[in-house]
């Protein structure tokens, strides 16, 4: 096949996107599985999909790690988790004033959205509370879209945090359902399914993602688009594995480059309309061929993650000018 017949193989896969058609198993294994040669005209069929919707706008977000550790939950990616011995450092939440505090560091890294995330199975009455008043706070005082990731919900606490002013939440489905189990014993699927439908009926936007690298087979990577697609997930950061030493899956491999761009691909022409977010482990996973996945991606993480380092907020600033794109702003 020349180049001329590559490039309008994946351009249909690009129209079919932008009319809602969903791409069936085997077109997604075909993206997936696409000989490295091609990766130039996928993600070139994948930017006419991004640009359609998003133009050559991108939203950053920035993390606070705002409790860290001491989650009796065995997540096996998860340097906080119970069955982590990583060296990390281990705190209750934060206070107020440090929540406020992040949120303007969030405003002059140019994020339009401010991440809140405590590590637990899910917020005691009291973390909810105090993730409340900064919240109401910071809606008051910047111009800050706020979300939230804070564990499982119970029905008021969705509630509550939407009464607040949260934006969005987010409960990453992480995996696929087949391959769940061999990544988390304590909690389920289903009650990551559930979470994000009461962030729903609350009204708050769903952000839910995936963590690439974790044993997945190449039809589960599919079927974890297609299931963030019938979950209507607004934002959806596709994560790939950072192995941390001290975890379960500290000797899991790196994923490669092209493969990475591969699959943020596959999930704009499943999800073509939602924000894909190039997120956690991209510096590490992507390394030189990062500002190629803006070419699917709308969105990233600016700063540091949970416990490992992001890189210098002043390069992906310049990525995102080299590219000719601009930063997304947001105005309350």
């Amino acid at each position: 096949m020349d180049t001329c017949e590559v490039q309008r193989e994946w351009a249909l896969y690009a129209q079919k996107a932008l009319k809602g058609d969903k791409l069936t198993l085997e077109e997604g294994l075909a993206v997936l599985e696409a000989d490295d040669d091609e990766v130039l005209a996928i993600m070139h069929a994948s930017f006419t999909v991004r640009k359609h919707f998003f133009g050559k706008k991108v939203k950053l977000n920035m993390i606070i790690n705002a409790k860290s550790g001491l989650c009796p939950e065995d997540c096996g990616y998860c340097s906080q988790s119970i069955v982590s011995t990583a060296p990390i450092n281990k705190y209750t939440l934060l206070e107020k004033i440090t929540l406020i505090a992040g949120a303007r560091e969030a405003v002059a890294r140019k994020a339009g959205t401010y991440c809140i995330v405590a590590a637990g199975r899910g917020p005691t009455d009291k973390e909810l509370s105090q993730v409340v008043e900064a919240v109401q706070e910071i809606r008051e005082t910047l111009p800050l879209k706020i979300c939230a990731c804070l564990g499982l919900l119970k029905d008021d606490q969705a509630k509550r945090l939407a009464d607040a002013g949260v934006h969005r939440y987010n409960h990453n489905l992480n995996t696929n359902k087949s391959n769940y189990p061999s990544i988390t014993t304590t909690h389920t699927y289903e009650q990551r399914i559930e979470t994000v439908e009461k962030v729903k009926s609350h009204g708050m936007s769903p952000c839910s993602g995936v963590i690439i690298g974790m044993g997945e087979s190449h039809q589960e990577i599919v079927e974890m688009a297609y299931a963030l697609r019938e979950l209507d997930a607004d934002s959806i950061p596709i994560n790939f594995l950072n192995a941390i030493p001290g975890t379960p899956l500290e000797y899991a491999g790196r994923t490669p480059a092209l493969k990475a761009l591969k699959v943020l691909a596959l999930f704009r022409f499943i999800c073509p309309s939602k924000e894909i977010r190039v997120a956690g482990g991209r510096e590490l996973n992507l390394r030189s061929l990062q500002p190629l996945s803006l070419y699917a991606a709308n969105s990233l993480f600016v700063g540091d993650y949970l416990t490992t380092e992001g890189q210098d907020v002043t390069a992906d600033h310049h990525i995102i000018e080299d590219l000719g794109f601009e930063i997304e702003s947001f105005a309350l």
